[in-house]
């Protein structure tokens, strides 16, 4: 199977010069969308612009979806029926509620153009996550000079003495740069030494930035995301002398991360920030119609509103929005979304799980996609991911690795 955009093989014959230019650069602005999704301090942000232009043209010339993928569009649909649905039960439909669902349409296309576009040809996966590597270090720069208002005008990169980078919500900030700090952690573990001075620096990049993002999702994200992938790598290294490595480059990089935030903690503003924000339950948490008790209620009401009561109508009844994706898809998408919703939860951390430790040419990239995901759905029981445009994108690497298994498979079939 090949999609028009696809690069050429190694070795073939190219009967149209001007075709192999295009299938290259069709990769390369795919490459380009991943990190223009680094830069969302505006809606509509370009990434938007580019995602809608270029998913209609890859579609429309000839990017197929597999069987392998059709589940993940099914289900993705069937959850946005069930935001369709909730629509109905308002009196007033605003623009911006229509506008929520089509965006939560245009991101579920999104996931599935990048799984479909990773299975035609897996080599894309290296260059969506150096394009999410180089956005990730890019605003992460971003949120630390303007935390320390290195120039003037840097508050525009900061919300409420917190780092955001060229985000509009720290708590989106800091959880899209996991996933490049994971990349640049498994090469580190696994290269050599040549390559191991960039990602260090790079890592101190992402690690500084998560930190003064101050947000605990994106600091407990960042901490099971971390482990898991040395444990995960633990598992499947089987040479005792590659454990060692891991173990120690594992306990230096614990080490380093205790000595620079004990620096960072000299500062009173730091110190006093991290004070507030390192507390289990604030005081929005546990309050009257604190963020648990919103929880409760919100359950409550789901049982007597079956399609949900629209989209942004939650924040309007009360103090705030959800801050809990079970809730936001019972809220937001009815039971039809929600039941979509786990379903599709489930399918894919139970089929990436089956794959993790393959040996395939994929396999760290959906390793370090799975893992992320994971982490993810996890937060999402404290934060709306909803809208999370890489959310989606890890969708697209997990269920795209997913059907380069299955058309792997189907092809040994054959030849056996």
């Amino acid at each position: 199977m090949s999609a028009p955009f696809g690069e050429a093989q190694p070795g073939a014959r190219l009967v149209n010069p001007q075709l192999a230019a295009i299938q290259l650069a069709g990769s390369w602005l795919m490459a380009l969308g991943v990190f223009l999704s680094g830069f969302v301090i505006s809606e509509p942000a370009p990434y938007e612009l580019l995602m809608a232009c270029q998913v209609a043209l890859w579609f429309l010339f000839g990017l197929k979806i597999s069987r392998a993928v059709a589940p993940l569009l099914a289900l993705l649909m069937l959850f946005n029926i069930g935001g369709l649905l909730a629509l109905t039960m308002l009196r007033d439909i605003l623009t911006e509620q229509v506008l929520y669902v089509a965006v939560s349409i245009f991101l579920a296309l999104t996931a599935v153009f990048y799984a479909a576009a990773i299975e035609d040809r897996h080599q894309r996966l290296a260059l969506i996550f150096r394009a999410w590597v180089a956005a990730g270090i890019i605003t992460g720069l971003l949120g630390i000079l303007g935390y320390f208002h290195a120039f003037p005008g840097a508050d525009v990169f900061t919300r409420y003495d917190r780092a955001m980078g060229a985000f509009q919500d720290p708590n989106v900030f800091g959880p899209f740069l996991v996933v490049p700090t994971l990349y640049l952690m498994y090469g580190l573990l696994k290269g050599g030494l040549a390559g191991a001075l960039p990602r260090v620096i790079g890592l101190l990049v992402l690690t500084l930035a998560v930190f003064l993002s101050f947000s605990r999702a994106a600091w407990g994200l960042f901490l099971f995301c971390a482990i898991a992938l040395v444990f995960v790598m633990l598992l499947k290294e089987r040479t005792n002398a590659f454990r060692l490595k891991i173990l120690l480059l594992s306990l230096t990089a614990v080490g380093a991360m205790v000595v620079a935030l004990v620096i960072a903690l000299q500062s009173d503003k730091v110190r006093d920030l991290f004070e507030t924000r390192a507390q289990l339950v604030q005081d929005y948490d546990g309050g009257h119609l604190g963020r648990f008790e919103r929880h409760r209620v919100g359950f409550v009401l789901a049982m007597e509103r079956p399609l949900g009561i629209g989209p942004m109508m939650f924040g309007r009844i009360f103090p705030e929005d959800e801050h809990n994706i079970w809730l936001k898809s019972l809220m937001t998408y009815g039971w039809v979304g929600f039941v979509s919703y786990i379903s599709l939860v489930v399918w894919t951390v139970v089929m990436g799980f089956r794959l993790l430790l393959h040996d395939r040419p994929w396999q760290p990239y959906l390793m370090i996609g799975w893992i992320a995901l994971l982490g993810h759905m996890l937060i999402g029981t404290v934060i709306d991911t909803d809208h999370w445009r890489h959310f989606y994108l890890l969708l697209g690497i997990v269920w795209g690795c997913g059907a380069l298994e299955w058309r792997h498979r189907r092809q040994r079939q054959v030849r056996v």
